[in-house]
């Protein structure tokens, strides 16, 4: 995608989608506030810069080759954000030290998420002159949606002080999409 606004309209449409990270983001935001969630953006910011970087050199034509090992991932994927979300569920201190989410937690998410693979097959143009400027505005777009997920979460938090319940309504909707990321791989 090389038109600069398409290519911002993409980017800010994939991060906007509700999805694991964001789900982490607005749990944080509800949980323990905006400002002690903003280290929880250079997780997010780095996860997405690793595993574009990571698809594009190396899982891309991999998987071209070798379609089982994208299945393979999918099904870590899946693991992974069910383990996430069992432990969100019980508020294993572990997840996040002392915190509900931690920065591992949303790294590890992101590394994972699944639309890393759009952003790096479809949506970041591959041999562009001017690729410097769409990883860029990738870059400063990340963070930026990703803040507005923690407001999002601190307004639901500011509505409803009962953190339990906002930590099990996030770990149910990891499942959801663990669930919708199975299925793509049963067919």
């Amino acid at each position: 995608m090389t038109d600069p606004i398409l290519f911002i309209l993409a980017v800010l449409t994939l991060l906007g989608t509700p999805g694991p990270t964001n789900t982490l983001l607005a749990t944080s935001g509800a949980v323990v506030g905006v400002r002690r969630s903003l280290p929880l953006l250079i997780g997010e910011l780095g996860g997405y810069l690793i595993a574009v970087a990571a698809i594009r050199m190396v899982l891309g034509p991999v998987i071209h080759q070798w379609p089982v090992v994208g299945i393979g991932l999918k099904i870590a994927v899946v693991v992974y954000l069910g383990w996430i979300a069992f432990r969100l569920w019980r508020h294993d201190a572990a997840l996040a030290g002392t915190e509900t989410v931690g920065v591992r937690a949303v790294f590890i998410t992101t590394l994972l998420n699944p639309k890393a693979l759009i952003f790096a097959l479809s949506i970041i143009p591959a041999e562009h002159p001017a690729l410097a400027w769409f990883v860029g505005a990738f870059a400063i777009a990340v963070p930026s949606v990703g803040f507005a997920w923690i407001l999002v979460g601190r307004a639901i938090g500011a509505a409803s002080k009962n953190a339990g319940i906002i930590r099990r309504v996030a770990s149910v909707a990891l499942v959801g999409f663990a669930g919708v990321i199975a299925a793509s791989v049963l067919g």
